[in-house]
């Protein structure tokens, strides 16, 4: 009997160690890559044609056509097999714009500082027009029976006031005195803070459509965690539906132009996003602007005291109607003895539009071309193949990711799964700014939590070290986590991304790190490297169980 036990034991401490083995880092290929990263780094280079030549990149815009292209050209350069625009489905029109001005001509002559909101009409050439006030406070929260009857009740009294008039649709935005720095690192506190298992909880079902999100971040991770797909297609429909009653309302009315102001950051920064007119179906919104909350507080104060407000608009955009499908980047570094298995790597292409899409996520997009290079350079022998993906859509609601792991591994609603849901050996994703590494999220994947740790070992000293059990949320790895595939997102140094870059018009190659991204194209390098070279695939999750949906879906 003990004989037994001995050898059972025995056998389990071979395994154990056969397992940590195959981890082991290979310091001779590590050595290669940091060097071919850091000393030989093109990413400088990159960063300037992706934000400066071809920036922004909005969905289905030229500036993204051009910078697929040019991107394909340097893949194909890098020898990269079959660089690639991939169709994924349809997204919709596409936007762009080529002009805006704003003044206000009274009480004061002054120059404005906006930008317009995507997939709005422009103006056709100079109008000149009085501001009035009519704030709907809760656009983007209320219930659409309630903000119809708002608008019922407000067009009883005011019916065909806003006829020709620039109408101001935001409240006046109160702006506090920053208390936190606008740049920020990670330091120890925060990562050990990363690293602890958040607290367990119980959560009541929840209900859907959702008319609301959570404020609390445990509660969003695990909505994001239960329902993913869900909460995108019956949350975003939800919100979509409000703005599109709002659209209809002031089109019916015969507005000239909509201005807002965003409450985001400490003032002077512009934040944009769009419509959803780019559904052929959708109603395309008046000319509406975003300005300086500063400027857009003191026309609110002038209108509210009486005093008369002009303005003039001149916006010249136009839509993109020649082809209403997406498209992905794709491109391939062939295998050897395991070519039919794959380990991937992306970040998303698209951008906004109110700076270049430097740190959201040209930032992301450069660190991943640029680890090609350096693997297709250093010609390191990988026995799977690595395919690398430049995502369309994401800031929409992941669309290209989610349509390309639809096609390609399993349909998240019904988990049925495709031949080569079997073959991905992991996913590699990159979009929290362009803050160095610092270690990366299981996505509550405790089996690789031994493989991460060896692997983030020779990058210690570069600051990467952290392993979050939690899962992160909100970019294309999700796509691939909700239908039970090897999905991770690295853990970045926020620097300015969420207080200033994020969706801003500051959001350019100034505000880019390069040093930090430098540092990341190592890392991720060294990972894709090492996992497509590892005997076995990266351990999974259990499947997840098909998904209900309660209301529409989209894409």
């Amino acid at each position: 009997m003990h004989r037994v036990m001995l050898l059972e034991f025995t056998l389990l401490v071979a395994l154990a160690s056969n397992a940590l083995a195959q981890d082991e880092p290979d310091y001779g290929a590590i050595y290669r890559i940091k060097q071919e990263a850091f000393e030989k780094s093109q990413l400088a280079d990159t960063l300037f044609y992706l934000t400066d030549v071809h920036g922004p990149r909005l969905t289905g815009s030229p500036g993204y056509k051009a910078a697929a292209e040019w991107a394909i050209d340097k893949l194909r350069a890098w020898g990269l097999t079959d660089p690639r625009l991939e169709t994924w489905g349809q997204f919709g029109r596409g936007w762009s714009y080529s002009r805006l001005s704003i003044h206000m001509l009274e009480p004061v002559a002054t120059p404005l500082h906006g930008v317009p909101i995507a997939w709005c009409s422009g103006t056709d050439g100079p109008v000149t027009a009085e501001t009035v006030a009519a704030p709907f406070e809760s656009v983007r929260r209320a219930d659409p029976d309630e903000l119809a009857t708002a608008i019922e009740n407000y067009a009883k009294e005011n019916r065909g006031k806003l006829k020709g008039k620039i109408v101001l649709i935001s409240p006046l935005i109160e702006l506090e005195p920053p208390t936190e720095p606008a740049t920020d690192r990670l330091d120890a506190a925060e990562l050990e803070s990363l690293s602890e298992a958040p607290e367990p909880m119980a959560l009541p079902p929840f209900e859907w459509p959702m008319k609301e999100m959570p404020s609390d971040p445990a509660v969003i991770d695990r909505l994001y965690e239960e329902a993913p797909v869900t909460l995108s297609s019956t949350y975003w429909t939800y919100v979509r539906e409000i703005r599109q009653r709002l659209t209809a309302f002031l089109l019916d009315e015969g507005v000239t132009a909509v201005v807002m102001a965003d409450s985001r950051g400490d003032g002077a920064i512009l934040f944009a996003e769009g419509s959803s007119a780019y559904k052929p179906e959708a109603p395309v919104p008046p000319p509406t602007l975003m300005i300086e909350p500063e400027q857009y507080n003191r026309i609110v104060r002038l209108v509210k005291k009486s005093f008369p407000v002009r303005l003039e608009i001149d916006l010249a955009a136009r839509f993109h109607d020649e082809s209403l499908d997406g498209t992905n980047v794709i491109a391939e570094i062939p295998g050897g003895r395991r070519s039919d298995e794959i380990v991937m790597m992306g970040a998303h292409f698209d951008s906004w539009h109110a700076g270049t899409g430097a740190t959201d996520n040209a930032a992301g997009s450069a660190v991943v071309l640029e680890v090609a290079r350096i693997l297709r350079t250093l010609s390191l022998p990988m026995d799977r193949t690595v395919r690398l993906a430049l995502w369309d859509g994401e800031e929409q609601g992941l669309y290209g990711s989610r349509a390309y792991v639809k096609n390609q591994f399993a349909d998240p609603i019904t988990m049925e799964l495709k031949p080569e849901h079997g073959k991905l050996a992991a996913y590699f994703n990159l979009d929290n700014g362009s803050g160095k590494i610092r270690g990366i999220y299981l996505q509550k994947n405790d089996l690789v939590r031994p493989i991460f740790k060896a692997w983030l070992a020779p990058f210690a000293d570069l600051g990467a070290s952290t392993i979050a059990i939690r899962n992160t949320t909100g970019t294309d790895h999700q796509s691939f986590d909700e239908v039970g595939l090897p999905g991770f997102q690295f853990i970045q140094d926020p620097l300015d991304y969420e207080s200033r870059t994020h969706h801003s018009h500051i959001d350019v190659y100034d505000h880019i790190a390069t040093s930090d991204l430098m540092q990341a194209a190592a890392i991720l390098a060294s990972f894709v490297y090492h996992a497509a070279n590892r005997e076995e695939m990266l351990p999974r999750k259990p499947l997840p169980k098909p998904l209900v949906i309660h209301g529409p879906t989209d894409h």
